[in-house]
């Protein structure tokens, strides 16, 4: 089971034909054609529709709209409708409401308030699944079942200690191994009882929020936990699903970097990969390269489904900026050049009530054809039309690899220490936009990946090691790779205990440092490091931590300038076998990390063609019969003039280009080139 069996790049987002009279869908389909919308996801939310009473199930409703889709001959994504409980549900059973990191009971209410560990939420939600997928399955006009919907929260419930407890059990095997897990001689926490064991919360473990715990290894699991409890509500409904529809594949919408789910862990158990793609502002085109090679690299390459983003604005924060004219299209093929399959959109028609009627949608609440973001939406599909399925199943020959992990994440980020300024996400993000910059195709991979296809690694932040990384991050050095890594990086075991041995613990002999102490400051202080690599010299400047590193047979490429450590290591290369390791000890700018990266991208050759034209994005994607189709992606607001790389034919223009022709894009422009052989 793989991707959707689909001959073009599905072209539309969420419709709830469901919120309006009929005599509506009928003006919404003439859009629809309009705007070459050819695929619509159904049903999300319509759980209080389909069985508005304990006993009682109508699909009356979601039959007419499933039937006026595949009339329309529309492809469907078809949820399950378990997004959101129904209020009866909350009020005969109130145990499936969650309960919060304070220690309340939920009442009925928003969305996201199913506990996971009900027995009665986790048996109505996958016989809805099963009821929704008997009726439909054989319905040639779906392709994908949709399940769920952007999972996320925990819960603190005594349900959820109990099955907290039960997955302890699984996980340790005894008390014995618990106890030494969490390093429970501290403080007289040693359990002798599995019941004694409290959720880590408010009234518990946790003081001044989620992220300060007494007890890391102990918090550690209860996220580990909670991701695979909402893990096993989907697998329920995916399950339920199978027994009538062995053959479509099944997904649910991811979030890109959200914290509080695992998505390796739940990565093998979907079919195919699918995001929403809401930036944290609008300018954020590096954040995206990052979530979308993240959201590929979930399914070892696998492109991936954009299964949301708003063409216009958002409406859940403060403040919500307008796409300006050209960025939905750009960011809709931004995402396309990193691995998507298909590009939907959050939402097909606006809400007319409730907190997303002022969220963007392709049709506004007046219903008209002839607005800015309906031409660009029509734009767009008359594209995807003339690009056919020339994309799909298209993957990234990337010979980097760039490693992230949650378990580091959480543990980085609910450690007591060297800093909590240190976010790991901005970390990783800052590593990978100088390869970004540099214009390299990246896989953003699980720790535990394989890494032999790849020339450089890197791994920034890798505050925990486990299994056998160490060897297979020293293997890649040896036969002629480079792999880098940074400050907190080796520092603790898979339980979260401090390994005792010099840090950077199992990966001393690959950087061959020994990092002595450390230095936290605030964001106002700054320390500038000297890199230096022959004659190619640059300061830059340094903040938030500083490891004060003693050489174990690594050369120096970068030192301090400040403070007492100064002209000490900040930064060093170590060579292994045929190849090199590389250890930043400081928290480098932007310009100090490109700094490095280059250099190491410089010994492999692989910077892009267009490494020195900022925000020129250039992607490359292979098709499965080995056709090279290279995108172009200019996020500047002034027009950008470079030589064509190789020869070939933009798919969008259907103009002929040479190699070693100067090319034009505009504003905010696009090509994607078939390149010749």
């Amino acid at each position: 089971m793989s991707l959707p069996v689909v001959a073009k790049v599905p072209f539309g987002g969420d419709y709830n034909p469901e919120q309006w009279p009929e005599p509506v869908w009928k003006q919404d389909y003439e859009l629809f054609e309009l705007a070459r919308i050819d695929t619509v996801t159904l049903g999300v939310f319509d759980w209080a529709l389909t069985q508005p009473a304990p006993d009682v199930y109508d699909f009356s409703l979601l039959d007419r709209i499933v039937e006026r889709a595949t009339a329309e001959g529309r492809k469907i994504c078809l949820a399950t409708g378990t997004a959101a409980h129904p209020p009866w549900l909350a009020r005969l059973h109130p145990e499936v409401t969650r309960v919060d990191f304070e220690g309340r009971r939920h009442g009925y209410g928003q969305r996201h308030n199913s506990c996971p560990s009900s027995p009665v939420f986790r048996r109505l939600s996958a016989e809805l699944a099963r009821r929704v997928a008997a009726r439909y399955a054989a319905n040639p006009s779906i392709v994908a079942w949709h399940v769920g919907n952007e999972y996320g929260g925990a819960c603190y419930c005594e349900l959820c200690a109990a099955g907290f407890r039960d997955w302890l059990r699984r996980r340790y095997g005894s008390l014995e191994a618990l106890n030494t897990a969490w390093y429970t001689t501290f403080w007289s926490h040693t359990f002798t009882d599995w019941d004694q064991i409290e959720p880590p919360s408010a009234l518990t473990e946790h003081w001044r929020g989620p992220d300060h715990t007494a007890f890391q290894g102990i918090t550690l699991d209860y996220l580990r936990f909670s991701s695979d409890a909402m893990l096993a509500n989907f697998l329920d409904e995916k399950v339920a699903i199978r027994e009538s529809s062995p053959d479509v594949p099944v997904t649910t919408n991811f979030m890109g970097m959200y914290r509080p789910i695992d998505y390796h862990r739940w990565a093998p158990h979907l079919d195919f990969a699918s995001w929403d793609n809401y930036p944290p502002n609008d300018d954020s085109p590096a954040w995206m390269a990052l979530s979308h090679d993240l959201m590929r690299g979930l399914k070892d390459g696998q492109p991936f489904w954009l299964m949301e983003q708003t063409p216009s604005h958002t409406a859940c924060r403060d403040v919500n900026p307008l796409k300006r004219p050209g960025v939905m299209r750009l960011w809709s093929w931004q995402a396309v050049a990193h691995g998507a399959d298909a590009v939907l959109f959050f939402q097909l028609r606006a809400s007319r009530g409730a907190s997303e009627k002022y969220h963007g949608a392709v049709i506004g609440h007046a219903g008209r054809a002839d607005t800015r973001v309906f031409r660009e939406v029509a734009q767009l599909g008359a594209e995807f039309d003339r690009l056919g399925g020339a994309t799909l199943g298209a993957r990234t020959p990337a010979r980097v690899a760039l490693l992230f992990d949650w378990d580091s994440w959480w543990a980085l980020e609910i450690s007591d220490g060297p800093s909590r300024l240190v976010r790991y996400q901005q970390v990783v993000l800052a590593y990978h936009r100088a390869l970004w910059d540099a214009g390299v195709d990246v896989d953003v991979v699980a720790v535990t990946a394989d890494l032999s296809r790849y020339d450089v690694v890197v791994a920034p932040a890798l505050h925990m090691l486990k299994g056998d990384l160490p060897g297979r991050l020293a293997e890649v050095a040896a036969r002629g790779g480079s792999v880098v890594t940074t400050f907190l990086s080796g520092r603790v075991d898979e339980n979260d205990n401090a390994f005792l041995m010099d840090v950077p613990g199992p990966l001393g002999e690959l950087t061959g440092v020994r990092v002595d102490e450390w230095d936290a400051r605030g964001p106002e202080f700054a320390n500038p490091v000297l890199l230096r690599a022959g004659t190619d010299q640059v300061e830059v400047t340094s903040r938030l931590l500083f490891e004060l590193v003693i050489p174990q047979g690594a050369e120096v490429v970068g030192t301090y300038q400040a403070d007492f450590y100064a002209g000490t290591p900040a930064v060093t290369r170590n060579i292994v076998g045929d190849g090199e390791g590389w250890y930043v000890a400081a928290g480098l700018d932007q310009e100090g990390i490109s700094w490095v990266l280059h250099q190491v991208l410089d010994r492999h050759q692989l910077a892009g063609p267009y490494a020195e034209v900022p925000d020129l994005e250039t992607a490359v994607r292979v098709t499965p019969d080995g056709v090279r189709l290279r995108f172009l992606l200019n996020h500047r607001a002034d027009t950008v003039e470079v030589t064509a790389c190789a020869s070939g034919v933009d798919l969008l223009t259907g103009d002929r280009v040479e190699g070693g022709q100067l090319v034009r894009l505009d504003p905010r422009g696009v090509m994607v080139v078939r390149e010749d052989g």
